[in-house]
């Protein structure tokens, strides 16, 4: 498998993509990819997914990918490298920590929202008009504006889609209770059933099997699984240390969290991030 790197803290490339199908590859950085013209398949990991013009597709690092290509394909390809992904903070959203969570776990153009995939094109076309203007002082500072924006429009999209569990006939009710734990997840208080089912209108004893009912999966489950990946990206895309983890998600203390996420990975958090830092 073909390993690629990058040394910039962002990078917007064009590509075009012709003949038979790409090598796999695996990335040592984020990327997203917008598809100008053509059409084919792109292959993450396992799944399959067509992609035609005006997709919007995103790549973690963890991903092995390919495109197997029907027409001539052109893509704008925007770069993301871990000091980017350790520096990124909003004050209001943090929209790089949901494409980071969801990436690994969406196939295809995340693009929900019809207005949305235009304000992409739109952007798209400012970046590719950069590129013309490279010896501009100010071509870094737009670019960055620029790539900002696509963070958030990608981030709002994929916090529109549903989870893989869950059932296509599923009420509002159940999507109201994701959010709500996806908003609360760093508040252990807010997380406990009797305050999701309160919050629900639900009684304690029905919020249980009416869950697992639409999500295919425990309510406890599904909480258990969002913060391990949180925590996950944490110890791979932050210099965070384990006791500033440990207060951000409400453990007791470390011993307390290493435990949790041992339980669920088969390894403490320091021999995870030495793994994580080796394979980088």
């Amino acid at each position: 498998m073909f390993r690629e790197n990058m040394h910039q803290l962002v990078e917007v490339v064009r590509k075009t993509l012709d003949g038979p199908p790409m090598k796999e590859t695996q990335f040592s950085f984020f990327q997203m990819a917008y598809v100008i013209s053509g059409t084919g398949i792109v292959q993450m990991n396992d799944n399959r997914a067509f992609y035609k013009e005006g997709a919007f597709i995103l790549m973690n690092p963890s991903d092995a990918h390919a495109f197997d290509i029907s027409s001539t394909t052109e893509l704008l390809l925007i770069r993301l490298n871990s000091s980017y992904v350790k520096e990124y903070r909003w004050k209001s959203l943090d929209c790089l920590e949901c494409l980071l969570y969801y990436a690994t776990r969406v196939s295809g153009c995340v693009m929900q929202c019809k207005s949305d995939m235009v304000r992409i094109r739109k952007i798209v076309e400012l970046l590719l008009l950069q590129q013309q203007q490279q010896n501009d002082p100010y071509y870094q500072d737009l670019t960055m504006h620029f790539v900002n924006a696509l963070i958030v429009i990608a981030a709002r999209n994929i916090s529109m889609m549903k989870p893989s569990n869950l059932k296509p006939n599923s009420d509002q009710r159940i999507q109201e209770i994701i959010r709500y734990i996806q908003n609360n997840i760093y508040d252990p208080q807010k997380l406990k059933a009797a305050t999701i089912a309160k919050e629900a209108s639900l009684s304690e004893a029905y919020l249980g099997s009416y869950f697992k009912k639409q999500c295919g999966e425990t309510i406890q489950q599904f909480i258990a699984q969002y913060r391990i990946r949180l925590i996950e990206h944490r110890l791979k895309f932050s210099d965070k240390l384990i006791n500033e983890i440990v207060a951000e998600f409400g453990f007791a203390d470390e011993s307390h969290l290493n435990k949790f996420f041992k339980k669920h990975r088969n390894m403490s958090l320091s021999a995870y991030r030495k793994t994580v830092m080796s394979a980088a």
